[in-house]
Parts: structure tokens; sequence; C-alpha cells
């Protein structure tokens, strides 16, 4: 099969992970899809294929001769997808021939926009898959999976001579909790690569440093009619606090490498009202001062309303693995050198947001981020080309050949 009708096999195979939930994986129907792989693995000779009971799915292909003493490199993408978007079934729509211009989405009243989506532009001439715009499409990172599996197809057709390879698809990526489980003893790779990136020619070994806060308001609640001098609205303090982080720092005001601060959600009254926010930033210096800030404006408001009215609760979620890639940069000049070799640009940019590759980088396994052609991610907007997810087949391939040709 091609990538793309891989793909289009998976994205009806709902997944969405379930952020609520404290179990792995998240959610049962994770399993649906993990099984259709295995038996796909074992079809087409994967050796040592488990499914373990967390639903984590492991396979290898050992080395073929001469090539023994190549780094077994990996390959990962995650199984399961967001749950916005995702309580019905998905219906994939294919467009040939794209003309770059405004696409109906079947019947749902959206439009897939080059005024939104000025990339879109870009792919003119492609074939287009895209949901019916009450969806997710799923190819996030339904494609990365599709695109791995692809990738060995084509080896085994080709005798396509290489080294050790290791392969996993896991689940909960989008809550943050797979890779937590993720046994990399079991994995046996030297190096990975996760394809779990948008446009087919991005490789990514930078994310952002993570944090979650909650800020809690304490108010004092009596009568509206006797309040004079004695009520504190927790509500209207939790407007103080938000009104006081430095402005213009929020995702719609930042690109590249600024960092944010981002109010995820909100919910007070009176006497009790709380913020959650996310807080994100590259350079970890300025990481740490966001966090200060937040500590600051706690303390001054407590000063103004008294002592315990608010509480600033903070935790760290993840680190830039930049300063793990950094020790072993042949992962990405292999990747620029790959992405050559098939007639794409290499383009390295930040992650603006994190991966499972950051975890596992942090745990001994180098982990950098690889596209896989889609775009628009997390909601009913959400496309990719059949074109991309082709080029992406080739980079991946061309990577596997350079590290059997640079250790044989």
């Amino acid at each position: 099969m091609n990538a793309y009708e891989r793909l289009l096999k998976y994205v009806v195979i709902r997944t969405p992970s379930n952020e609520e939930s404290e179990t792995t994986p998240s959610s049962q129907c994770q399993f649906d899809l993990a099984n259709v792989l295995k038996k796909e693995m074992e079809e087409l000779g994967i050796c040592d294929v488990t499914l373990t009971d967390t639903c984590f799915l492991y396979g290898k292909i050992p080395a073929t001769p001469g090539c023994e003493n190549a780094p077994a490199i990996g390959f990962i993408a995650h199984m399961d997808t967001v749950s916005d978007y995702c309580d019905h079934d998905i219906k994939p729509m294919i467009t040939e021939n794209y003309d770059g211009e405004a696409l109906a989405l079947g019947e749902s009243e959206l439009v897939l926009s080059p005024e939104m989506f000025p990339h879109l532009k870009t792919l003119k001439g492609r074939t287009l898959i895209t949901s019916d715009g009450t969806t997710i499409l799923g190819a996030d990172d339904k494609a990365g999976i599709a695109e791995i599996l692809t990738m060995v197809e084509r080896m085994n057709k080709e005798n396509i001579s290489h080294g050790p390879l290791c392969i996993a698809f896991t689940p909960d990526e989008e809550t943050g909790t797979g890779a937590a489980h993720f046994d990399v003893d079991k994995f046996g790779a030297d190096f990975a690569y996760t394809l779990d990136g948008d446009t087919e020619n991005e490789i990514q070994y930078e994310n952002f440093n993570a944090c979650g806060a909650l800020v809690e308001f304490h108010g004092v609640s009596v009568h509206p009619g006797s309040s004079k001098d004695t009520m504190v609205n927790a509500s209207l303090v939790a407007m103080e606090f938000d009104s006081m982080l430095p402005k213009g720092e929020t995702p719609r005001d930042t690109e590249g490498y600024e960092g944010f601060y981002h109010l995820l959600n909100m919910e007070g009254e009176c006497a009790l009202a709380k913020l959650h926010y996310i807080i994100r930033d590259h350079d970890v210096e300025k990481f740490n001062q966001r966090k200060e800030i937040m500590k600051q404006i706690t303390d001054d408001l407590n000063k103004k309303w008294g002592k315990g009215t608010v509480v600033l609760t903070l935790k760290d979620q993840y680190r830039n693995m930049r300063e793990v890639i950094a020790q072993h940069m042949h992962l990405i000049n292999n990747a620029k050198k790959a992405c050559e070799t098939v007639r794409l640009t290499p383009q390295c940019l930040p992650i603006r947001g994190g991966t499972d590759g950051c975890q596992l980088s942090f745990r001994g396994l180098p982990c950098p981020n690889l596209g896989t052609g889609g775009h628009a991610y997390h909601g009913p907007y959400e496309h990719i080309t059949v074109e991309g997810m082709d080029k992406a087949v080739e980079m991946i391939t061309e990577l596997v050949k350079i590290y059997s040709i640079q250790y044989k």
C-alpha cells in the first residue's frame, strides 16, 4: 500500500485519548488500532512484535548482512488523537488536483481557506486529504504510523540494506502521559526519530520548557448590601491577576522562539475562583523568569488583599530536548542530508509545544522529530497531501540508508 492508503485505513478507527483518565492507555479504543497494526507488522516480517497491556506496540527488524555494526535506529509514532472533534465517525475526503483555493469541507459549512492557512497555495496541484469538517482527520499521528510501515514495506520490496531498526507505536501522546511508560530498554534503539511533525521537510529538536500553573483566589463573600470594605470578590481578583501579566505574551501574539502565558480555562464566583495557565519558553532563563513573574504578582496581590487570598501552584511538565540532542547532532545533520537527497529543503524549526521525543531524550534515547506532511492539527481543518506523505517516506528511507552506509 501507499502511505495515504494506510492513512485512510487507520483514521476511521477512532482513538481519542482521555485527559481525565488515570489509566494507561487512557482509552481502551486505542487497542482497536494497535491490534490492526500488530497484524500488519507481522505480515511485513517485523520481528518480536509485542503489544503490551498498556498499549505499547514494539517491533524489531534485524540488520541486513554487512550492516550489523550500524547503530540501531528507531522510528516512533503515536496511535491516539485529541478528543476534540472526535465524537463520531471520521469520514475522510480526497480532493485530487487541489486548486489552492477555498475548499468546502463536506456539508459542515466550514471552508478550508488560504486566508486562514496561507500555505494552501503551495499545495496547488496535489491530492488533498481532509475530514468532512465535522471531525478531526487523525493524521496526527496516524500519518506517521502509515509512513513508517510504508518505509518498511519499501525496504522489503527493494532489498535495501540497513542496520538494526526498531519500531514503536505508542498511546497517549496527546495527554502527555504515554512516554512515561515507554520501555526504552525493550525498544532497543541507540537513537530514534518521532514522526509527528507538520510539513514533510521539518526537522525539530528544540521544544518548549513547560510548566502548568493553577492560581486559586479565596474571597470574602458577604451580602452585597452591607459589603463596604469587607467583600473581596475572588473573581475580580482573578481578573486583576491576569491583567498584571505582561501584555502581548499570549499564543496569539507570539511565534518562533517567543514564549507565552496561556490561560487554558477559568472558573469563579465571589468566594472562590481558579485560573489554569500553561507557561512556555524555549530559553530556560526566560522560562524561569516567567515563573518568577507569576510568583511576584501573587505576593503583590496578597499584600493588597490579605495573606492567603491568592495561592499559586506551579508544576514543571517538560524541558527543552535541545540540551540532549546537541550532543548528538549527527541526528540532525543526517536528517538534513536525507531531505536534500529527496529534493526537499530542510527546515529546522522549534516545536511550539512538546513531544514524546522530548521525554525520551531525557530518558537516554535521543529522539528529534520529523514532519509527516500534515497541517492544522487538532481541529476540523486538519489536512495532509498524498505527495507530502510520499516525500516523508522517501526521506526516512534515505535516512536509514545513510546510517547503514556510514557505519557499514
